[in-house]
């Protein structure tokens, strides 16, 4: 797969996650490094390894569904971005911040914000695409931005929580239908 392709689904996942980040750093009384590390590496952790257990639990069913793996790597990201597109255009006030930095909450959300990374893995499986590389991709680019989330998220938080997660469904979907029509039209 290209790598900006990787870098596109990196994006997509990576925006749940982002617009945490920022509700994170709107909610700390001052933006520090630590924080901001924290996050980074738990939403990065968890959105590198979701694909990576998504993939191999794909492996298992991929000889039954290799003729159908267009479909549902298409399904799959399209139910995924039309959720996050869905859920953030009907959430007209943007979702309330929480105030509270405990470690048990933001594993909570790491797993939370990396479920639908479970389910690219599994379509990476589908489609006979390597995971190690990409998920990786899907890490790093994850870890970047939910540290800069946490930092700047005092200064512009609120303004782009929503558009993030917009911004997000739309990129999944577009990326879900490239890949179903490299795949009809091969």
């Amino acid at each position: 797969m290209e790598l900006w392709v990787v870098i596109g689904i990196a994006l997509g996942l990576s925006m749940d996650a982002f617009a945490v980040s920022l509700c994170k750093g709107v909610s700390l009384p001052k933006s520090g490094w630590t924080p901001a590390l924290w996050v980074g590496l738990c939403f990065g952790g968890f959105q590198f390894a979701m694909p990576v257990v998504g993939y191999f639990l794909g492996t298992t069913v991929s000889g039954f569904t290799q003729r159908y793996a267009p479909w549902l790597a298409f399904a799959l990201l399209a139910f995924i971005g039309g959720k996050m597109l869905v859920e953030n255009l009907k959430n007209q006030d943007g979702e309330a911040c929480t105030t509270t930095f405990k470690f048990k909450e933001l594993m909570v959300l790491g797993v939370a914000t990396s479920i639908d990374a479970l389910a690219v893995g599994i379509s990476f499986a589908l489609l006979e695409e390597t995971i190690w590389g990409p998920s990786a991709v899907i890490g790093i680019v994850t870890f970047l931005l939910s540290f800069l989330g946490v930092l700047f998220g005092r200064k512009i938080g609120i303004f782009l929580q929503k558009k993030a997660g917009i911004l997000g469904g739309i990129v999944l979907i577009a990326i879900g239908l490239k890949i179903l029509l490299e795949n009809l039209l091969a």
